[in-house]
């Protein structure tokens, strides 16, 4: 609980992962995957619920195992390649008895982020009083410098008259994955973490690290291996 508003953590983890089989259970440096999250989460001081939601039974007794609490089975035609991560919430909102104030959404693809961060976007988000705080990282490209293509002619993203230097160009930010905190009333009103009024909460390059394919697996090893991830 913070400043009288509860806090209500969803760790989402299905099963059936292409890009990584079974990541959420793969051991990362001494644990595995999803205990990152976990363990993270159990360490915040104002989080009054942690609760997964999974399909998989192995994802779920590792979940148990590590002290995260899971108090149903996600239906399998919510863990398909096309389920909306938005109705994997409401149905997870819907399966409590108990009603909270804010979620704070983990997914366990973002081992690094930290209890710290945890805490702050609490503070962030509930003290600000804002609806809806997403964790994002600086992008490496501007827009500016982007293109799609048309067979092979380069269209910009952006019309710009006159391209500035990258060092001029305004910093621009991307979704990492990381943290997403909203009112609980106002996400099942919107159904989005986009639009107007969605405010930011700035993370570093390390801890923004998402694991989508093996390349990027095999570089959270390498950061776990130097000591860079802490």
């Amino acid at each position: 609980m913070y400043q009288g508003k509860t806090v209500l953590a969803l760790i989402t983890a299905r099963g059936g992962s292409k890009g990584i089989p079974g990541k959420n259970i793969k051991r990362l440096a001494d644990k595995p995957l999803i205990n990152w999250t976990i363990d993270a989460a159990k360490q915040s001081a104002y989080i009054d619920r942690l609760i997964l939601s999974s399909d998989d039974e192995n994802i779920i007794q590792q979940a148990l195992a590590a002290g995260c609490e899971v108090p149903f089975k996600r239906p399998a035609e919510l863990a398909l390649d096309s389920s909306s991560s938005m109705d994997v919430i409401v149905h997870a909102l819907e399966q409590l008895t108990v009603q909270y104030d804010y979620l704070l959404l983990l997914q366990p693809t973002s081992p690094f982020r930290t209890v710290t961060q945890i805490d702050a976007i609490i503070e962030q988000g509930i003290g600000s009083g804002t609806d809806i705080t997403v964790s994002v990282t600086e992008s490496k490209k501007h827009p500016a410098f982007m293109y799609t293509l048309d067979g092979n002619k380069l269209l910009p993203v952006i019309n710009t008259q006159q391209q500035k230097r990258r060092q001029d160009m305004p910093k621009v930010y991307e979704h990492n994955g990381a943290l997403y905190l909203a009112s609980i009333p106002y996400l099942l009103k919107v159904k989005s973490y986009n639009g107007e009024g969605v405010a930011a909460f700035v993370m570093d390059t390390l801890s923004s690290v998402d694991l989508d394919e093996q390349l990027d697996w095999e570089f959270a090893e390498y950061l776990v291996m130097k000591g860079l991830n802490c």
